[in-house]
């Protein structure tokens, strides 16, 4: 029997799907038909195409990490039904154009699933979730190779995060050998970006006209960039998600900010009134009683 004789038998045998989820489903896709509909549907809905949608999209993934970093299990079934709705838009416009429908975006992800699992779904045999990460990418790289495009890089997406998307260069050029051995250069690297960028702030306070200030600005943009793809990087080494550590990053802020405007009221002030002395008092302050607490 054929290979996808034997896949269209897997699929099947897998297809046990609780009715109740297929009705749900069913009334979901049925939902966005009757909004979509030129004449009967949702204005807003009507106009919207890929380009509209595709932002909040982006937007509703992060709703979805955010619930899971907060451990709110009740928020994080709201979310993904959110996330949901936008596979189901995105495929529903694809589906007016005659280009495919959700049946076809879940027949090809099936697909895909069954063929990068083999040691689940065709006998082979994988010693642990590391060797599975290796054999994961080695057909990555296939698929990308029969695609035309052979570089290593081929299909990191444009349209992600640039933060994520330095960690994925990064990654593919280190599973050809491009990478540092350990920490210590990378460290070394950091430090010298820092002093790179701070030379060129240093250029912009001598920028005499607009088109020497522009010229500065664009080169102290590049040493920006060079400074943040550098720190990916030691995120990277460190096995730790960048993204997660700056949300971390900006919740602690937030959290000590806030506290700040709570103390500054209990004395009957206004942080905008104070002098930066004063505010990082209280900072001080805020960080003092979060160290006491833990």
């Amino acid at each position: 029997m054929s290979d996808c004789a034997n896949q269209t038998e897997l699929i099947a045998a897998l297809a046990s799907a609780d009715p109740a989820t297929l009705r749900a489903l069913s009334t979901l896709v049925g939902i966005m038909a009757r909004l979509r509909d030129p004449e009967r549907g949702c204005p807003w809905d009507v106009q919207q195409d890929f380009a509209s949608i595709a932002p909040y999209t982006i937007e509703e993934a992060y709703e979805v990490a955010d619930a899971i970093e907060r451990g709110d299990l009740a928020e994080l079934r709201d979310e993904l039904g959110d996330l949901l709705l936008q596979v189901v838009f995105h495929a529903r416009m694809a589906e007016e154009q005659g280009a495919f429908a959700l049946r076809d975006v879940a027949e090809a992800i099936n697909d895909k699933m069954i063929r990068r699992h083999p040691h689940v779904f065709a006998g082979a045999s994988v010693a642990d979730a590391e060797a599975q990460t290796r054999a994961w990418e080695a057909s990555k790289a296939a698929e990308r190779a029969g695609s035309g495009d052979r570089s290593v890089l081929a299909g990191i997406a444009r349209g992600l995060p640039e933060w994520m998307r330095a960690t994925k260069l990064q990654k593919r050029a280190a599973s050809v050998g491009f990478d540092w051995p350990n920490v210590d250069p990378v460290f070394a690297k950091l430090s010298e970006e820092l002093l790179e960028l701070k030379a060129e702030f240093e250029a912009l306070d001598q920028a005499v006209d607009s088109a020497q200030r522009a010229a500065v600005e664009s080169r102290l943009e590049d040493e920006l960039g060079d400074v943040l793809f550098v720190a990916a990087n030691l995120a990277r080494h460190a096995k730790l998600d960048p993204g997660r550590a700056l949300r971390r990053a900006n919740a602690k802020f937030e959290r000590r900010f806030r506290r700040m405007e709570v103390l500054a009221e209990q004395r009957g002030l206004q942080l905008c009134q104070l002098p930066l002395e004063a505010q990082d008092q209280l900072w001080d302050e805020a960080k003092r009683e979060e160290r006491q607490a833990d």
